[in-house]
């Protein structure tokens, strides 16, 4: 069994057993290249299945030497982990080097968010009368009603669009489909977007179902959006690190804050976790702790 075989089989898996998105099997499979990238550079001609758990240590270390943050490294093993698993389902190995190993304990990082008048600065800078800036205050108000990841902004299409109901269908992480409520000010938005701008639109082939298009008639890039967001922070004097994915961290923290079921925030989110929601409660702690220094009489803060 060879590196290259074992990993065109474990590729097969991820799409097919696990229907994994294609760029999360990008991601897998460069965590294991880079583990083979680390053999060769220690000229170790071993297969997958003759690997030990010193030689994973010693790839922590080596990728500890190359400035690796905790957070990569965490993200490597975890991918060396799963290529592990699908070998012994597999009968491919009988042992799992990965078993025992210890990886960089990470500090949660609080993700950076707007407050209520933050979004409405950002919104109210956007110049309405021209059809970009309509289209750009449409995929604000949108983003920030639903929460969503700025790849499924740009892959929204008007086929998803349920109005009658009030929901939207999105295509999250792994082709996995959910609906989420949609706010009426955010519908009114894509509504006036959708029949009195993008109509007036050249639409390519092929896009015609998608709701979100540039100035060619074609399907917007994730990096257009986040150089959209960029320019109207500049513009407003904004100091936050501001990307898409602010509008979906502020839209879960003002759920949170404001006493929505943590499982409703997770269901909306496209969690597959309860945990990686559960970063919004340490937020709205945090957010409680501030108000109480920065209002209550008694605060170190408040005593002159």
């Amino acid at each position: 069994m060879n590196w290259d075989v074992s990993i065109k089989g474990f590729q097969s898996f991820l799409r097919l057993e696990k229907s994994l998105s294609k760029n999360s099997i990008v991601a897998y499979t460069e965590d294991v290249h880079l583990f083979v990238h680390f053999l060769a550079e220690k000229k170790l001609d071993l297969p997958p299945d003759k690997i030990e758990h010193t030689h994973l240590t010693e790839f922590l270390m080596w990728l500890n030497q190359k400035d690796r943050t905790a957070t990569t490294q965490s993200r490597v093993i975890s991918g060396i982990r799963a290529f592990y698993k699908y070998l012994l389902l597999e009968n491919l190995a009988s042992n799992n080097p990965t078993e025992l190993l210890e990886t960089p304990r990470m500090g949660r990082k609080l993700p950076d968010v707007l407050n209520v008048d933050d979004i409405n600065n950002m919104f109210n800078a956007i110049n309405l009368s021209t059809p970009k800036g309509n289209r750009d205050r449409t995929m604000l108000e949108t983003m920030y009603s639903c929460g969503l990841r700025v790849s499924e902004l740009v892959s929204l299409k008007i086929s998803d669009l349920f109005f009658d109901t009030e929901f939207i269908r999105v295509i999250g992480k792994g082709d996995k489909q959910r609906l989420i409520p949609i706010g009426r000010e955010a519908m009114k938005y894509i509504t006036i977007y959708k029949n009195d701008i993008r109509v007036h639109l050249k639409v390519q082939k092929g896009f015609e179902d998608f709701l979100f298009l540039n100035n060619r008639g074609k399907k917007l890039s994730t990096v257009m959006v986040f150089l959209i967001i960029k320019k109207i922070a500049m513009e407003i004097g904004l100091k936050k690190h501001v990307s898409p994915h602010t509008f979906r961290h502020s839209f879960a923290t003002h759920l949170v804050e404001n006493g929505a079921d943590l499982r409703a925030v997770q269901e909306m989110l496209g969690h597959e976790s309860i945990t990686t929601t559960e970063i919004y409660t340490h937020m709205d702690r945090k957010y409680l702790r501030d108000t109480i220094e920065k209002f209550h009489p008694r605060s170190v803060n408040r005593i002159s």
